[in-house]
């Protein structure tokens, strides 16, 4: 069948370029041009195949069989400003531009039943320094890239009322790079530093989950819709890498295994949509993200050594508003509005995460000639400063027990771009 054979295409090149970018807490919602110029509207709407990212259940809307794939490019962007016992230093991270592809499919099967399936990422970051700045011992790269894949099923009870189910298999694959300091016995003088050693880890594992989904079309005016995505937890195994330089004699850090356990939060979406004229839309909706089980992010090395980190943050929100006009039968217009509150706890703050709440407007248009459609979309994102002076994070303050320097300081001017292409079809 020749959308089976397009979507399998698609869905081999999304599997290839997982996503990572910055933001609130590391959870990802752009997975589709029209999604991203509605702010995420698409939970009370969901009436285009992108809903199974958003609200599966709405897919009971789309007759026959209907595909979709595009990609996002995100640059993130922003300073650390650290006061340090040499004064206040500056670091801006490195220019980037990281890739969150999408590809989705549903297909009718009869009046009642409907099959999905869509791949997509729920998470991802990825930030980068330069190697020899201020912060280096906590951190100086990271990379957290997640791909999801959700087949669905929802099942239309009646005319008003439709649920849906889906199991989601999801890959993560990690990347972490910071310095250790490294010293030197010197005959006659003692311990005296030496060149920092340099120490990556890498690793990756698979988690399952369910993405559950309610869409009521109330009338022909109103919608209402409720979507549960539950934790993902996996155990990331890997190798740790030791760039040796010069360290106390006898000491040594070979290359190992090493394993962790990535816990990754549920969320619960409520979008309630209102449609007064055929041309023209509304959407209001909430996004309550569990990131309290957010605990730690714990490496244990083969070796002995290990990194623990503290996080325990607390539990985030997303305000959204959009609308969508139609000036034209093929010519749509939209924009919307986005407040997620901060869930990082900045007692036990790092570099990682750079983020203490975001703020984002988004614009989309879109056109659509016979069956095809093409969507694009555009958002800013303001993100709030994290302070670091009361913070415990290894490698800022101290390196097991060694000062570095680092007295306090505080993230600025920390922003996103995020551009965003999706082609659909109906067959």
């Amino acid at each position: 069948m020749k959308a089976l054979r397009v979507v399998g295409l698609w869905v081999a090149l999304v599997l290839g370029m997982a996503s990572s970018a910055m933001a609130e807490g590391f959870a990802l919602t752009e997975w589709s041009a029209r999604g991203l110029g509605l702010a995420s509207g698409m939970v009370g709407r969901a009436d285009d195949v992108s809903a199974i990212a958003y609200n599966a259940a709405g897919i009971t809307q789309l007759p026959g069989v209907q595909v979709m794939g595009g990609m996002g490019l995100i640059a993130p962007m922003g300073t650390l400003s650290l006061d340090t016992v040499h004064g206040k230093q500056e670091t801006t991270t490195k220019p980037a531009v990281w890739a969150a592809p999408h590809a989705y499919a549903s297909w009718q099967l009869n009046d009642s039943l409907w099959l999905g399936l869509g791949v997509f990422s729920r998470f991802g970051l990825g930030n980068s320094y330069d190697q020899n700045w201020t912060g280096r011992y906590n951190l100086y790269s990271v990379n957290l890239q997640t791909i999801s894949a959700v087949p669905t099923l929802a099942w239309k009870i009646n005319d008003i009322l439709s649920v849906s189910a889906g199991l989601e298999i999801m890959n993560i694959n990690l990347t972490t790079e910071q310095k250790m300091p490294g010293f030197a016995f010197m005959p006659g003088v003692g311990l005296a530093p030496g060149v920092d050693n340099d120490v990556q880890v890498q690793g990756s594992g698979w988690g399952v989950g369910g993405h559950f989904g309610l869409h009521a079309r109330l009338n022909d005016e109103w919608s209402i819709g409720l979507a549960y995505k539950t934790q993902v937890t996996a155990n990331v195994y890997g190798e740790a890498k030791h760039e040796q330089n010069s360290l106390l004699p006898g000491v040594s850090f070979d290359d190992c295994d090493a394993h962790g356990t990535v816990q990754l939060p549920d969320s619960l979406a409520l979008g309630v949509a209102y449609k007064p004229l055929d041309n023209l839309s509304f959407e209001v909706g909430a996004v309550w993200t569990r990131w309290s089980t957010y605990n730690s992010l714990n490496i244990y090395m083969d070796n002995g050594n290990q990194s623990i980190s503290h996080k325990n943050w607390q539990d985030g929100w997303n305000f959204n508003a959009s609308v969508e006009y139609k000036p034209l039968d093929w010519w749509s217009l939209r924009a919307g509005f986005w407040y997620e509150t901060p869930v990082v706890n900045e007692d036990h703050a790092d570099f990682m995460v750079p983020t203490n709440g975001r703020t984002a407007l988004t614009l989309g248009t879109g056109v659509e000639w016979n069956d095809f459609t093409v969507d694009f979309a555009y958002c800013h994102m303001w993100i709030n400063p994290i302070s670091y002076d009361d913070t415990d994070g290894a490698g800022i303050k101290d390196f097991h027990g060694l000062p570095t320097g680092i007295t306090g300081g505080n993230s600025k001017d920390t922003v996103a771009n995020i551009y965003m292409l999706s082609f659909g079809y109906k067959f």
